[in-house]
């Protein structure tokens, strides 16, 4: 604006001009041509779907000309089979029901394929409340289409991946039961006069565990037995547990004395691996012989332990004691170990149980601090003092199943019993 006295400079611009000009050009900018524009598709039918209004970005979409389209085709019509059908079964009938439905996913058919859109449909009133229109809305939709697909994709590969681990996994356990079965006997023999029952309890079943028990014939008329845990978990301990065993098993059938086969063993451990390696291998272990009386009925039991739990003794007057094995070093760990022997007669009803600690280190508490222990399993076990050792197996075998989650170890458990003395028949004792 120039002021009194002065010509304008005609290289100065008014601000006022400019805001002048701007606003000429939004009233050129008509709703005809937003409408025609959108970046979205627009459409208006009748209320029998025929199409009466259609923008240009539709049918552009479309591939389509205007007279093609306006009075003589139905927004059905435009639609894809799949669609049409979703169309005529659920988006009209809603449609009428609501008044108003949105976001809506149909497919536009297109000359070279389809388009997915998002639809928003409303039906326009007249003044006495007669339906007159519907006016449609349509959002391009490709792009959510092509993440849609990629997630889709994405969620099939996972879990196709999913299931490929799964099935490795069980192949895995498959192959991990046979090893550890392999490192156990595939039966205990028959002992004249008695009864032997064993269990092994998996705690991990992707992991292969360390605990090793065996019951072999030495002569006519003795049988040694062992049980034990080696350090670790996984191959190295499997390779462990193998050596473990037949080593002890070679050991007795040189010399059954407990403490010269288990003085073999720690020798062998600890020249293995304790030899400069850097990777130290022990374990405990309670090896013993049991030598049954076939005139008494009874059995003498000898065993040495190398720091593995004391066994326990369950009479057949239902008492259940520990038998003490104090100070027994563990196996391996240093070229010369002192081993603790014990002994004890087996009588008519009576039971030797060995076990490895993963039963008495079970957490029973519901802060996980609290340890099953020793006495608890002492007084379990007192309850079936009496019973024959496969039963009293069997009730550890659902006393270990009970821990659930909170058994972090595996257990190996071994009964070596003499059955209740039976009177023959027309006898009198």
């Amino acid at each position: 604006m120039c002021r009194t006295g002065q010509h304008p400079d005609p290289h100065e611009t008014d601000g006022d001009d400019a805001s002048g000009a701007t606003f000429a050009s939004l009233l050129e900018d008509s709703a005809e041509d937003l409408y025609e524009s959108a970046p979205c598709g627009y459409l208006s039918t009748l209320m029998d779907g025929t199409v009466a209004k259609i923008n240009t970005t539709l049918l552009t979409w479309l591939g389509l000309e205007r007279d093609e389209v306006v009075g003589r085709m139905r927004f059905a019509d435009l639609l894809t089979v799949g669609g049409r059908l979703y169309h005529e079964t659920h988006f009209a009938p809603l449609l009428r029901m609501q008044g108003e439905i949105s976001g809506i996913a149909l497919e536009l058919k297109q000359s070279d394929g389809r388009m997915p859109v998002l639809v928003s449909s409303v039906v326009k009133h007249g003044t006495t409340g007669e339906p007159l229109l519907i006016r449609s809305t349509l959002f391009d939709a490709r792009d959510r289409r092509a993440y849609e697909e990629e997630l889709l994709r994405g969620r099939k590969a996972a879990e196709e991946a999913r299931r490929q681990a799964e099935a490795d996994r069980n192949r895995l356990e498959d192959a991990l039961a046979v090893l550890q079965q392999s490192l156990l006997p595939d039966t205990l023999p028959w002992i004249p006069g008695m009864e032997a029952a064993a269990h092994y309890h998996t705690a991990h079943p992707d992991r292969l565990g360390g605990d090793f028990y065996d019951v072999f014939p030495l002569d006519g008329e003795r049988f040694g037995f062992f049980l034990g845990d080696v350090c670790g978990k996984g191959p190295q301990a499997a390779a462990v547990t193998s050596l473990t065993r037949y080593t002890l098993r070679a050991a007795a059938l040189h010399d059954a004395d407990p403490v010269s086969a288990l003085s073999t063993l720690n020798r062998v451990l600890h020249d293995r691996y304790a030899g400069g390696t850097g990777d130290p291998r022990y374990c405990t272990a309670v090896f013993g012989t049991i030598e049954p009386d076939p005139d008494t009925g009874h059995v003498a039991v000898h065993l040495a332990s190398g720091g593995h739990p004391p066994a326990l003794v369950l009479r057949a007057d239902g008492t259940a004691h520990f038998l003490p094995t104090p100070g027994g070093l563990l196996v391996g760990i240093l070229p010369s170990a002192r081993f603790v022997t014990a002994t004890t007669v087996l009588a008519p009803g009576d039971t030797l149980l060995l076990y490895t600690d993963g039963i008495t280190e079970a957490r029973t508490s519901e802060d996980r601090t609290q340890l099953f222990g020793d006495e608890a399993l002492r007084a379990f076990v007192a309850d079936r003092a009496g019973e024959p050792a496969p039963a009293v197996i069997k009730a550890l075998t659902g006393l270990l199943h009970g821990f659930g989650a909170g058994l972090d170890d595996d257990t190996a458990l071994l009964a070596l019993g003499v059955p209740p003395h039976t009177p023959r028949p027309g006898s009198n004792r």
